[in-house]
Formats: structure tokens, sequence, C-alpha cells
């Protein structure tokens, strides 16, 4: 690859390359189409990231590349990581997001960024605007996939598709892949090569503990505080019923527990407010739903709590994965009802992983013999 790619690549510390990195990006580079699966936390941003900035022409000051995600937080993560592997050359980066500004955006696209990274809506209204120009567009990525499925942008993303010429590259990545999911891509794309890794393949021996409270539903939220008391520094929640949501974060905040909350109704400010604080360490908790907290890679996570049990394998596939990334170690625990820890091992089994049962003795969460 390009020499400050390899300096990067250097300076990261990285001994080598994850199993999607090694299959995905010689595929990228060859310029084929990508349908590509594997588990959260695996190193899929840079598999496709790092043929991107690899086969951007620099002296051509047009769009070449435009990396799609379904969130403002995710699209911003990616931006960030576009600005990082790009240092020391002459490729320039956008961010388009909905709820910025549009004007300051135009004022960005003036600058003739190679790479453009944005949610659907905000880069088709730019294009309708005819302040972007998706002619020389050679290379669209979309991460999570699946999700963007999931949330009904597809019109959007078919919309940007047609503005390019049909020599472009599409390449889709997702941490789980449903039929729709690939039907869908095929309508999009030309001979699309599948690569699916799976987590047994990915960083040798799981590296994320699984474990589970078997508690009453209305005895949740103290089990929380035991198990945060017991030395849980960093955690993200995950709840299914935000109609309960005051009623935890006022309790929580009432016995001086750091926490915040993202949910479908938090504005782009707020959103941005805990997930920084939570970064920073001025929350050790933050409680979110699936949809909200979908992207988010919060360095040092320890713990990923499920104060709901999670409904499906693919949504507990998703958040364990915001724990345990790229060979740290993680641990996710389940609070369950009785009735609910049959569900729980089903989805353990169907993952291949062994889910142990935690008690809380004397201020220590200890797995039960």
């Amino acid at each position: 690859m390009k020499d400050f790619i390899v300096k990067l690549w250097e300076e990261s510390g990285f001994q080598d390359q994850t199993e999607i990195q090694k299959q995905a990006m010689p595929v990228l580079l060859a310029g084929k189409d990508v349908i590509a699966e594997s588990p959260t936390g695996t190193g899929k941003t840079l598999a496709y990231l790092l043929p991107v900035i690899e086969k951007v022409d620099p002296d051509k000051k047009n769009i070449q590349a435009v990396i799609l995600a379904p969130s403002h937080e995710l699209a911003m993560q990616i931006y960030h990581e576009t600005q990082k592997w790009t240092k020391g050359s002459n490729i320039n980066s956008a961010a388009l997001i909905g709820g910025a500004n549009i004007k300051k955006q135009v004022e960005v696209l003036k600058k003739l960024p190679q790479i453009v990274v944005g949610t659907t809506g905000r880069v088709l209204e730019l294009i309708k605007l005819k302040k972007m120009k998706m002619h020389e567009v050679k290379t669209i990525v979309v991460d999570e996939f699946d999700v963007l499925i999931a949330q009904e942008h597809v019109g959007n993303l078919n919309n940007i598709v047609k503005t390019t010429l049909k020599d472009r590259q599409i390449a889709l990545f997702s941490a789980t892949l449903s039929k729709r999911t690939e039907d869908i891509a095929s309508e999009l794309m030309n001979e699309p090569q599948l690569i699916q890794v799976k987590r047994s393949t990915t960083q040798g021996p799981s590296n994320t503990d699984h474990l589970y409270a078997v508690c009453e539903h209305r005895d949740k939220v103290n089990v929380l505080m035991k198990l945060v008391r017991s030395g849980i520094e960093k955690a993200l929640v995950f709840i299914n019923d935000f109609e309960k949501i005051k009623e935890i974060e006022s309790k929580l905040t009432f016995k001086d527990f750091k926490i915040g909350v993202i949910s479908g109704n938090s504005n782009k400010i707020e959103r941005k407010n805990v997930i920084n604080d939570f970064r920073n360490g001025k929350l050790n908790l933050v409680v979110a739903s699936d949809v909200a907290a979908r992207g988010l890679d919060i360095e040092a996570l320890s713990h990923v709590i499920n104060f709901d049990m999670t409904r499906d394998v693919d949504s507990y596939t998703h958040r364990a994965g915001r724990t345990g990334r790229m060979g740290a170690k993680g641990t996710v625990i389940s609070l369950v009802t009785k009735g609910e820890e049959a569900l729980l091992k089903r989805i353990a089994k169907k993952l291949n992983v062994t889910a142990q049962e935690v008690e809380l003795h004397h201020g220590k969460c200890i797995i039960k013999k």
C-alpha cells in the first residue's frame, strides 16, 4: 500500500491483520463488489477503509469514495478513522451528517474532498441540491448495512447508487446478514463476492465472558446497582422498555451513580455530550436501546449489561460486540428472570459460547458452582 499507510500501520502497533481484513482487502483492492459479514469488534472499518484510501488518487480533486452509515455517531467515528489513516497525505475527507449545518457542509464540499463519510439522508439531500457531484465516485461502502435496511433507508441508498456511473464498486459490511440483506444487496451489485467470518475464526479463543444473574423483574434495578458496585468501571446497559428509563435513571442518580441515557428521543447535542462524557470517564454507566447504541465504539468498555433480555441472536451479537473489541477483554452480563434463562441459553448455544450464572455475595460477583 501507499507509504503513508504502511507507516501509520507500523506506528499503530498492529501485529497482523484480522481475519476480515485478510479476506476483504485483496478483493476490494481488485475492484470487486463485496458483501462482508464479520462480528462486531473484528476490524471491519479498516478492512474497507484502507483499500478505499489506497485507491484514491490524491491528484484528482473530486469525490472518489463515499462511505455511508446508518447513524450520526457511526458516521463520525468512521470520519475520524479516515482522518487518522490519511495523515501525512494529500487526501482530504468530509463528514456529511443530518442535523448538522448544511451550509457549512456545502462549504466543506467546495474544498474538494476525495472521501465523503455520511448518513444517507444528508448525502442524498446534497446530491439533489447539486452540491455533491457523484460522477467521479468509484467506490461506495455501506457500514452496518443490515441496520440501514432495518431502518428503511434502503430507498435513499438506491437513489444514491443511481447517481454514480455503472463501473462503480460497492462494498457492504455488517456484523450480521439476513436473507433480505443479501437479496437487496444483489440488486445493487455486480456479481458480489460474499465473505463471511465467524467469531471463532476472528481472534482465536473468545476474549469475552458471557455471564448472567437470575432475578425477579422488579429486582433488576437493585441487582444492576450491586453489579456496578462489585467493580464495574464502564458499562453500556441495554434496555427494551424505555417507559422504565426515568425510574432507572432516578434510582441510580439518587444513589450517586454517574449515569447517562441515549434514546431515540435524545437530540444530537444530548447524544454527543453523553457519549463524550462516557468516553472521558465522567460517566460509568450509559443506558441505551439497540438502535441508539448501534455503531458506538467506546474504547476500554469493560462491560455490556443486558438489563432487558435481547430478543434474538443477532441483537445479542450486536450488543455483545460493544465490549471485547480488537483483542481486549470484555464481559457481557444479562439480568434474566427464571423464564428468560432458557432463552439466553438457546442464544448462547447458537453462538457457541458458554453462559455462566453468577451470584452477588458481599459486594463481589462470583460464578455459581
